[in-house]
């Protein structure tokens, strides 16, 4: 397969990023509504935690099955779900039902996100895995960058419902978009392999399986300190309007959302593990500037730095996904798990966070998520390290995989 098909992945990019962006929109707000409503710290990790919590227990199943039985049924399945979840938000009023709505939209997210994902692996020209995912990824991180902003001023013209209403009616097109647009599941190349995936255990046991699963984790904390607890930090200690806050948001993703196609690019030709490394050390530095963080403008540098890490690092983690998913036949598995590490990585980091803001103080929950990164950079450098190996077994499906390029 030398050319990416366009219809299918045009349909895949702009159905996530219209979801996406409605999850945006609702993300620098649900920490304020929550504290409003008389949260602590550890109830506002829990809102943000109970999503990943059911997330990270469905999403290797979800994945899993994809490989078997097709991507688009998950796809629709889940996005018509999440449409519907997105709008309850309307009717809660207590941080009980946040929580609950928040688990179930949880579950709808398991079912699309690992497919999608798998689906553009599946389409995926080879040498080109890192540009192609890159490019893939924008539709998260423009979708996210965006979503802030546009939430921002949803809310301040008008009200939060609205916001939820927004967001219920972009994961509405999304759905509408991929049950129309994607061809049927019969067509589509997993399911005419004709060749079993890789079994569950030996993929678990994969080592190198193992260091982008617990760097994806480690990332994903990252992210789930800052959306719980940015927001409350500049509306308490700085006093920002929502607006602000959406764009403080944004920067972060915006900036490593407009990295991910040139550094997806440069990760198809130089060495994808040392940019994974150089990104993670970034991204520690970020964390630990945000408790640092004296002005708006401080928290604007620390965003910055947080998006420059994740846009070098991401690409090049993606493209080592998608060799592993070829190599083992399982994409949807490989995606499926990662997806996984993301949702477990949310709720360990909003988590400890919330933790640390009820035993210490607000700042204190930021450096909890650059002591995981740290410790996670360390744990692929070990996981990923193999001597050099013959093309023969590196191609096998449980050889190292090509982490020079």
């Amino acid at each position: 397969m030398n050319k990416i098909d366009k219809k299918i992945f045009g349909t895949l990019f702009f159905s996530i990023f219209g979801t996406v962006t409605g999850v945006g929109i609702v993300v620098p707000l649900l920490p304020v509504y929550a504290h409003n409503l008389g949260a602590s710290g550890i109830y506002i990790g829990l809102i943000f935690g109970s999503f990943s919590l059911s997330r990270t227990f469905l999403l290797p199943y979800f994945g899993r099955y994809s490989d078997k039985k097709g991507r688009k049924p998950f796809i629709v399945a889940g996005l018509f779900a999440y449409t519907l979840v997105s709008l309850t938000f309307i009717l809660a009023n207590n941080v009980e039902s946040l929580i609950g709505i928040r688990f179930v939209q949880g579950i709808a997210s398991a079912m699309i996100m690992p497919a999608v994902q798998a689906y553009v692996g599946d389409i995926t020209p080879a040498g080109r895995e890192g540009f192609t995912m890159g490019l893939f990824n924008m539709s998260m991180f423009l979708g996210l960058s965006i979503g802030p902003l546009i939430g921002g001023i949803i809310h301040d013209r008008f009200s939060l419902d609205t916001s939820f209403a927004a967001m219920g009616f972009l994961a509405l097109a999304g759905f509408l978009l991929s049950l129309f647009l994607l061809p049927p599941t019969k067509s589509e190349p997993v399911v005419n392999r004709g060749t079993e995936p890789l079994e569950w255990k030996q993929l678990l046991y994969d080592k190198d399986m193992a260091g982008l699963f617990l760097f994806r984790l480690a990332y994903a904390a990252c992210i789930g300190v800052i959306w719980s607890f940015l927001p409350v930090l500049a509306d308490t200690e700085f006093s920002l309007s929502s607006s602000s806050i959406g764009i403080l948001v944004m920067i972060g993703v915006f900036s490593s959302g407009m990295l991910h196609v040139p550094m997806g690019f440069l990760a198809d030709r130089v060495n994808r593990k040392m940019m994974v490394i150089i990104g993670g050390l970034i991204i520690s530095y970020a964390i630990f500037s945000f408790e640092w963080a004296d002005s708006y403008n401080d928290l604007v540098v620390a965003s910055l730095f947080f998006g420059f890490g994740g846009g070098v690092s991401m690409p090049a983690l993606m493209a080592l996904a998608v060799l592993k998913g070829n190599a083992t036949k399982a994409m949807g598995s490989v995606m499926g798990l990662l997806a996984m590490a993301h949702s477990l990585g949310m709720l360990t980091g909003s988590l400890l966070a919330g933790l640390m803001m009820d035993i210490f103080r607000l700042r204190q929950a930021f450096p909890s998520g650059g002591i995981i990164m740290i410790l996670c950079v360390g744990l692929f450098i070990a996981c990923t390290y193999h001597k050099k190996v013959a093309p023969a077994q590196a191609d096998s499906r449980t050889g190292p995989l090509d982490l020079e390029g």
